[in-house]
């Protein structure tokens, strides 16, 4: 019976192993998606300000937002993130800012201030979204958050097309294995929460 149970385990774990191996490489593998098309609006998620400005992260992310705004692959900027705790800025009105400095029309950027996570970002811009009856978007992020957020976009209902920054900030392998991890934490968090959801 021992032997039986620890058999049991040992394959238990071996599964669980393997499951992290996989949901490893598919997360790095959708960090390379990067679908160029015409959408209504790109939704940058949120990221730290530091002080009054968009943390070195969010830069990057807005960066890239711009650029495809500049190159007519969207019409609109959506950008999101409430106030952080010790913050008297939100990511959001931060990130309206640097993208005025940067060229965007200010009719053309929709504030999302509220949300303090991933889905909260996506929820929250789609229910304004919806209200300026747009239909498309671009989702801006760091590479390996896209996996996550684009899962959390579908089960939204969004039309949603993935378009991770080029310029991450994560480019070594000292910062993309914590941030890998994280996400693997954060996307198994999130399966497990729709299970339950859904049964």
């Amino acid at each position: 019976m021992i032997r039986r149970l620890g058999k049991g385990a040992a394959i238990v774990i071996l599964l669980f192993v393997l499951y992290l191996l996989y949901l490893a490489y598919s997360i790095m593998s959708f960090s390379n998606v990067n679908e160029l098309r015409k959408t209504d609006a790109a939704i940058v998620l949120g990221a730290a300000v530091w002080g009054d400005e968009p943390s070195p992260v969010l830069k990057e992310r807005l960066n890239h937002a711009i650029s495809l705004y500049d190159k007519g692959y969207t019409r609109l900027i959506i950008v999101t993130g409430g106030i952080g705790e010790g913050d008297g800025l939100s990511e959001a009105e931060a990130s309206r800012r640097y993208a005025l400095l940067h060229g965007v029309r200010d009719e053309d950027i929709l504030l999302e201030s509220e949300s303090s996570i991933t889905e909260q970002n996506l929820a929250n811009a789609y229910a304004i979204a919806k209200q300026k009856q747009l239909e498309t978007f671009t989702i801006v992020s760091d590479p390996l958050h896209m996996k996550r957020a684009l899962a959390m976009a579908s089960d939204l209902g969004m039309d949603a097309y993935s378009s991770p920054t080029q310029t991450t900030v994560y480019k070594s392998l000292r910062t993309k294995l914590p941030f890998l991890a994280r996400e693997m934490f954060f996307y198994m968090g999130y399966e497990a929460k729709e299970l339950f959801a859904k049964g």
